[in-house]
């Protein structure tokens, strides 16, 4: 039986969280561990995080497991890095504070897209919808995953949300977060990914559902400027200048064409 590390990383989420743990916990798939890891809030989130492991602890009916650690850290990735160490199961996945799964069969749906018996492919992923603060949906993501991934797919932007990309966890251990981008390490994470499983000869599986309801926001969008130059040079890193500039052009033109 497939099994699944979602990883949560928080601080200060007490508002945020509890809407996120219960979609976990909610899950009707047996082998789930929610990895929480938290930056040493004092707003009530660690309080919060250790109700939710005490009642997952003494539910006798469920094989859910929590981890939790919290400590001071040196921010949003680092706190992702220890996440993916301390994560066991066969598939991760990262579900910030306000992130739902959609319905409880959520987890049921990705591991049935993997037959029995057969390979695990690298990265199992499918469709993000946006929600608000309220939980309340606003739209489909704009980018819209392709049926057919690789690592240079995402020339054309990040085409799949980082919280509906559940990477193998034996191959995330060899990958961690680059610390030396602030705000966009998940896009060089994601390309990381593939590239290794290309290299390893491993498909990534398209599930038709949508595997998050992503909250709107968040670190990129409120620094949307280094954020975009920050994508810029891990383009430039994968794909070549010269790709990278004709991609923003294109990037550019399509907004305009859209208007």
């Amino acid at each position: 039986m497939i099994s699944f590390s979602i990883i949560t990383c928080t601080y200060q989420a007490a508002s945020l969280l509890e809407r996120t743990l219960e979609s976990v916990r909610s899950q009707t798939w047996a082998e789930v561990e929610h990895v929480l890891i938290d930056g040493a809030s004092g707003d009530g989130t660690v309080d919060m995080i250790r109700g939710y492991q005490a009642e997952v602890s003494a539910d006798e009916d469920s094989r859910h497991s929590v981890v939790f650690v919290s400590e001071p850290d040196k921010g949003l990735y680092d706190a992702m890095n220890k996440g993916i160490r301390k994560a066991t199961g066969d598939y991760l996945v990262f579900l910030n504070a306000g992130d739902v799964l959609p319905s409880p069969d959520t987890l049921e749906t990705i591991a049935n897209s993997v037959g029995e018996g057969e390979p695990l492919p690298a990265v199992l992923y499918g469709d993000t919808d946006v929600v608000d603060e309220e939980g309340r949906f606003l739209r489909h993501r704009r980018l819209a995953p392709p049926r057919q991934l690789s690592w240079r797919s995402f020339k054309g932007g990040m085409l799949v949300c980082h919280q509906a990309f559940y990477a193998r966890v034996d191959i995330a251990r060899d990958v961690p977060y680059d610390l030396n981008y602030r705000l966009s390490a998940d896009v060089d994470w994601c390309i990381r990914i593939m590239k290794e499983a290309e290299k390893c000869h491993l498909s990534l599986r398209y599930v038709p559902a949508v595997l998050v309801n992503y909250l709107a926001g968040g670190m990129s969008v409120k620094n949307h400027r280094a954020s975009l130059k920050e994508r810029f040079s891990i383009m430039c890193r994968h794909y070549g200048v010269v790709t990278t500039v004709f991609a923003h052009l294109w990037f550019v033109l399509r907004s305009v064409l859209r208007r």
